[in-house]
């Protein structure tokens, strides 16, 4: 199986997937950033497919075969997306169903989208976490793979409640990953 990583930041995922071992082909970016030079270290091919319009005229759907044509390019089986911050089309779920895996970082089905450690913490929640799921063309409503429970704590702001959660995440999704690419043998 060989495994592609989407990533917009500085790579802490990223390193604790190829801390595993895993068949990480490529890795691709929204934005120059951290992750790329990670993969290049690692001698992982680092492409940056780059989002440079953030307006309402983006053209998501011919961003998105842009993904998919550099994931097809490296012959990607299972794609890892570790912190991307573009969402993608239809088209990447059309190609990668069943085969695209996201970590968020709130116990899902609550606090979907970007600022989920914040509105959990505005809601005033007393426990959350990642969760490891599947990728459907719904953002952050696909099938749960795993999840696990972080504590709030009083004194949390949202940057310490999220190191706390990444610390979690950094463990669990290359576990999952991991499982995957076992079951594919």
């Amino acid at each position: 199986m060989r495994v592609g990583v989407l990533a917009s930041g500085s790579g802490t995922i990223l390193q604790a997937l190829l801390a595993r071992n895993l068949p990480i082909v490529a890795v691709l970016a929204d934005r120059p950033c951290g992750a790329l030079d990670i993969a290049r270290e690692h001698g992982v091919a680092a492409d940056l497919v780059e989002r440079s319009d953030f307006g309402p005229d983006f053209d998501r759907v011919a961003y998105t075969h842009d993904v998919v044509d550099v994931l097809r390019r490296h012959d990607v089986d299972l794609v890892a997306i570790a912190g991307f911050g573009t969402i993608l089309s239809k088209p990447f779920v059309d190609a990668f169903g069943g085969r695209a895996v996201n970590t968020h970082p709130a116990l899902l089905p609550s606090f979907k989208g970007w600022h989920a450690v914040r509105d959990a913490l505005e809601f005033g929640v007393k426990v959350t976490g990642p969760t490891i799921h599947l990728v459907t063309e719904d953002v952050d409503s696909g099938p749960i793979l795993a999840q696990e429970a972080v504590p709030v704590l009083d004194d949390d702001t949202e940057a310490t409640l999220h190191e706390r959660i990444k610390e979690v995440e950094r463990r669990l999704y290359p576990d999952v990953i991991e499982q995957l690419v076992k079951a594919s043998k």
